[in-house]
């Protein structure tokens, strides 16, 4: 039942640790700007402005769920930093690192991780920070990157399509709720799937976008809503799905290259032709409707997933 599914996102663990973050947003907020940036909290990236360009600045620590894989862990951490960045229509320039470790072997493999998806994402990692006798092992990852055009997490407006993107290409990362679909492939196949996002941004296609990450599909796509300060209306029959995948399991899931981005209704065609190119699925799957509620449908039925007047994921509301 749609109730069902509606209950599992909403308690997932991989969206209600989000919840921490309006705490650190309304202590930090009075210091992210001393007349540099542009964008900052509620965004992929932050946005500092350097003469003609945009310098995109983010971070991200790996859940610890995924560290009992050090290798796999050291690979995300890449991975997402990369997604970031692209998810803003930018393209990464160099990384740094933060790596505490019990055990020399967990710590070489984290590195190991880190060495396949630099390979892999053609992204320098310059330096970091490492502590040899920790009691934990924990790996953050920071990047920057550089664009002339912004994606923005902010931007949705009320009328426009809600398209998900997603590289069905993949397989399941054993009991984790990631969707690999980068490891087994080629550098120049990944790289050339994420230019899309690039050609999107510099074409001016979409109004805003966000990468698919740990809230699962759904809770994505209301992180993205709550930013712009929006409702929406999404129809899982049209969300792109892998055969064999169990829809619940699905909307919950990580996918390596996956991204939800709302764009004016006469741009949606091309927004998709660009992905397809790319052998990237693409798909309406909702729109973005005026207030705070964002409604699934399934078949004949229909549930309120959120209503922002009152539900939180972020808290962070710039729309």
């Amino acid at each position: 039942m749609l109730s069902d599914l509606v209950a599992k996102v909403r308690d997932y663990p991989g969206l209600k640790r989000k919840h921490a973050i309006s705490m650190f947003v309304d202590v930090l907020e009075p210091v992210q700007d001393f007349g540099d940036t542009v964008l900052g909290f509620g965004e992929d990236a932050a946005v500092l402005r350097l003469g003609d360009e945009y310098i995109l600045f983010s971070s991200d620590g790996i859940w610890s769920k995924l560290h009992a894989d050090p290798q796999w862990a050291g690979y995300c951490s890449v991975l997402v930093n990369v997604n970031d960045i692209y998810a803003m229509g930018g393209k990464p320039v160099a990384m740094t690192n933060n790596i505490s470790y019990m055990m020399e072997e967990e710590g070489r493999l984290l590195a190991e991780g880190i060495k396949d998806a630099c390979h892999k994402f053609r992204v320098p990692m310059v330096g970091g920070h490492i502590h040899p006798d920790s009691d934990f092992l924990s790996i953050s990852v920071s990047i920057v990157g550089k664009t002339r055009k912004l994606i923005t997490s902010k931007d949705c407006q009320e009328g426009n399509d809600l398209i998900v993107a997603i590289d069905l290409d993949g397989r399941k990362r054993g009991e984790l709720l990631n969707w690999d679909s980068t490891s087994h492939k080629a550098s120049e196949v990944v790289l050339h799937q994420l230019g899309g996002l690039n050609e999107i941004a510099e074409r001016g296609l979409v109004t805003a976008g966000k990468d698919l990450s740990n809230p699962g599909i759904l809770g994505t796509i209301g992180m993205l809503l709550e930013t712009s300060g929006k409702g929406a209306v999404v129809n899982l029959d049209t969300l792109p799905i892998p055969e064999g995948v169990d829809m619940a399991e699905w909307v919950l899931m990580y996918p390596g290259y996956g991204f939800v981005l709302s764009s004016q209704k006469e741009n949606s065609e091309e927004v998709i032709r660009v992905f397809q190119e790319r052998d990237v699925e693409a798909r309406v799957v909702g729109e973005v409707i005026r207030g705070s509620k964002f409604v699934v449908r399934e078949s004949e039925e229909e549930e309120l997933l959120f209503d922002f007047e009152k539900d939180r994921i972020t808290g962070i509301k710039m729309g």
